[in-house]
């Protein structure tokens, strides 16, 4: 997932998918990332925040409103599984390719097709 995604947002992700059902907050996200990114790095919650509402605008993750500690916050679940997470990913490439380069896009996934 690299190749789309920076440490921390993969980090995030597989944080989430980890919880399961029971959803986790921004601020349970962003210490777990922290926890485990390479030594000596660190992440703003603020961009934690914004990937996981960017992930929630894409359709890979859902939520929930929970009252708490200063209102209302959104507890974070998962919509799709890493499986269902890849075919997100190589769906919105091909889409991509295609509206840019649609011949040569057909013409390289019959060469897939055929290999």
């Amino acid at each position: 997932m690299r190749k789309t995604l920076r440490e921390y947002q993969e980090l995030a992700l597989r944080f989430v998918w980890e919880v399961g059902e029971e959803g986790a907050n921004s601020g349970a996200v962003w210490r777990a990332v922290n926890e485990r990114l390479s030594e000596g790095k660190s992440i703003l919650r603020a961009f934690v925040i914004l990937f996981l509402n960017d992930m929630v605008d894409d359709g890979v993750l859902g939520f929930r409103e929970a009252t708490g500690k200063g209102g209302h916050h959104r507890v974070y679940v998962a919509k799709l599984d890493e499986n269902g997470y890849r075919k997100y990913l190589l769906r919105a490439v091909v889409d991509s390719m295609m509206r840019d380069f649609p011949e040569e896009t057909c013409e390289v996934l019959k060469e897939y097709k055929n290999a």
